[in-house]
């Protein structure tokens, strides 16, 4: 097995005539990791990804793979699920996944014999001779996956691989990728299912506009982020849109959401709550849905 090595992008840039798609974007994509690249659509993970594949031309920055400038024999070794599917649907599942296999350097029988297991952990050890028109969407997306992890990558490369799967072929594929992950392979995925991201991955890349707004482990941006806490008291709670120094997110009744500009905000209110009666007082842990919107807007 190979030494774990990690994927660094530096400065990476990328325009298309007056548009920069890509702005001078920077991260790491740790060994053994599962890192989660969020975005909306037109933010630029597509092009990323290309990018650190060699599919597009780097115009600014660069990909470093184990410490030093990426090589073309180095993404030979990748496993890359690209936005656009690339299969054959008149040719039999496990036949291309074979011919993939020994494009990569595998003997015609390690090939099936890999196919035919992650297949079958797919659940999809019935149809190996079905064309892949045969399948469903879901199907289809397990079978493009498999192309990708077949020839046992150094690191992944997976553009939207969870997208038309149902819960149970998530967590299939999920534990399949943690396989990957304690051997050491870094493994880079998009996708817009935020609650997902938010439990499986073990770091997060949030791009907007071209840009990384916001990168680091799930605690990390949480505790990076504005701290809300919820304030509850015995009667009305609507005076703390009065206080200086807050930002109140929401108020009903006799329970607010708030934040507070500095510690000071923060012990003057509590002091007041206490004062009328105050029931609850409590930080509240951000989503991944709110950590990004305050990382976008």
């Amino acid at each position: 097995m190979e030494s774990a090595r990690a994927l660094e992008v530096m400065d990476l840039t990328r325009r298309f005539g007056e548009k920069t798609a890509v702005d001078a974007v920077s991260f790491a994509v740790e060994p053994g990791k599962l890192t989660g690249f969020v975005g909306a659509n037109g933010a630029g993970k597509t092009t990323t990804m290309r990018m650190i594949m060699g599919i597009l031309a780097i115009h600014d920055g660069e990909v470093r793979w184990d410490g030093r400038a990426i090589t073309g024999r180095d993404r030979a070794r990748f496993g890359y699920m690209p936005e656009e599917r690339g299969l054959y649907p008149k040719q039999p599942v496990v036949d291309q996944l074979v011919y993939l296999g020994q494009l990569r350097g595998m003997t015609r029988r390690d090939a099936a014999a890999e196919a035919t297991r992650i297949l079958e952990r797919f659940e999809l050890g019935g149809r190996l001779h079905d064309k892949l028109e045969s399948l469903s969407l879901g199907n289809q997306q397990r079978v493009q996956v498999a192309a990708s992890l077949l020839h046992g990558p150094s690191a992944l490369i997976l553009d939207e691989p969870f997208s038309g799967l149902d819960p149970v072929a998530v967590d299939s594929m999920v534990d399949l990728l943690r396989e990957h992950t304690r051997n050491g392979v870094p493994v880079l995925f998009s996708s817009h299912q935020l609650d997902l991201v938010d439990r499986i991955c073990d770091s997060l890349v949030i791009l907007a506009g071209g840009r990384v707004r916001a990168a680091g482990s799930s605690d990390e941006l949480r505790a990076s982020g504005p701290r809300n806490y919820r304030l509850s008291t015995a009667a009305d709670v609507g005076w703390v849109r009065e206080e200086a120094g807050v930002d109140v997110v929401d108020v009903e009744g006799t329970s607010a959401v708030v934040r507070f500009d500095d510690d000071a905000s923060r012990d003057r209110v509590v002091r007041r709550a206490a004062e009328r009666g105050l029931t609850e007082f409590t930080p509240l842990v951000p989503t991944l849905s709110e950590i990004y919107r305050e990382a976008v807007r």
